[in-house]
């Protein structure tokens, strides 16, 4: 992962997809490709971040992302420290400048943070002298896991232009599915969304996607069908009539699955609601990249704690 001619990434931090060029994304993608591979390998320890310090400020409870990033930056080398703060003890507007402040003066190298609320970490990123990537930001980006879904598509499909990928289900909460249809469009798939209108954000066709409320006319033709979790935590009132309805209707099942195409393949970011928004036959069969979705998320942490280490003083 340290050999020169890996591709070049512009940008100090990874704030989200969106500003980034299509060239962006395809660097990250093939420094994450040789991060798979190292991974794989018994010796896993790289020296790319060797005496470098990384942060990972989690303002929400996260397990899967914020133990991938502890991982990624171990495997580079990295001295890595966890902060999480209860989202009750923290306030708007001063109480987050001045948590960037006081993480600043410790001079760390790398800060991984998730934020419930939109734009925070764009604010820290002005108030840090470090490098910054967004872990997830309220319902706004969470560009780490598009890269890791586009690198897992890629990889079984061979190729992302030109593919018909449905993102499902709760797409008004989901910062996921923002940072996904840009990265895919800007890939070249065709992406639509499908889900009930309650659970649709106002103005979706904006971003060019197809809209669906009808999940069986939706997955028709589709080569990848990524289903959402329903975020209730997030919801204030009622949404969905029940959760056995809305299994009935927007649920991943065989019956459903059958109209996608027929090498079509399953994601889901996770964690997953088993018997909400996909049947336990689905997310366990042999459709399913779930497990291998878990696997990319460490080499494309990989890859984008390395591509901002090379913009780092004295790098």
């Amino acid at each position: 992962m340290t050999a020169p001619e890996s591709p070049s990434f512009p940008h100090r931090h990874l704030l989200g997809i969106e500003g980034l060029s299509r060239p962006d994304i395809e660097a990250l993608l093939a420094r994450a490709d040789a991060a798979v591979d190292i991974s794989r390998q018994v010796e896993k320890k790289r020296t790319t971040l060797r005496g470098r310090t990384q942060i990972n400020l989690f303002f929400e409870p996260s397990t899967r992302t914020q133990s991938s990033f502890e991982l990624a930056g171990k495997r580079l080398g990295a001295d890595v420290m966890n902060m999480s703060v209860a989202s009750s003890s923290v306030k708007k507007g001063e109480t987050l400048i001045d948590t960037a402040a006081t993480l600043n003066a410790m001079r760390p190298d790398i800060i991984v943070v998730r934020h419930h609320a939109a734009g925070a970490v764009h604010l820290l990123a002005r108030k840090v002298d470090c490098a910054l990537v967004n872990a997830g930001d309220g319902a706004h980006e969470h560009p780490t896991q598009a890269l890791l879904d586009a690198l897992t598509i890629r990889r079984n499909k061979g190729r992302i232009e030109g593919l018909q990928v449905a993102i499902c289900g709760d797409v008004l909460h989901s910062r996921v599915a923002r940072s996904n249809i840009i990265l895919l469009q800007a890939l070249g798939a065709r992406v639509r969304v499908i889900g009930p209108s309650t659970l649709l954000p106002t103005g979706i066709e904006r971003f060019g996607v197809e809209v669906f409320t009808d999940m069986r006319a939706g997955l028709a033709g589709c080569d990848i069908v990524m289903m959402l979790r329903l975020q209730r935590e997030r919801m204030n009132g009622s949404f969905v009539p029940s959760v056995k309805e809305y299994f009935r209707y927007f649920g991943l099942d065989r019956d459903k699955l059958a109209l996608a195409r027929p090498d079509a393949l399953v994601m889901h970011p996770g964690p997953m609601n088993r018997g909400v928004e996909i049947a336990s036959d689905i997310a366990d069969g042999t459709q399913s990249l779930i497990r291998e979705q878990v696997e990319m998320g460490v080499a494309v942490r990989m890859a984008v704690l390395e591509a901002l280490a090379t913009h780092l003083p004295n790098a």
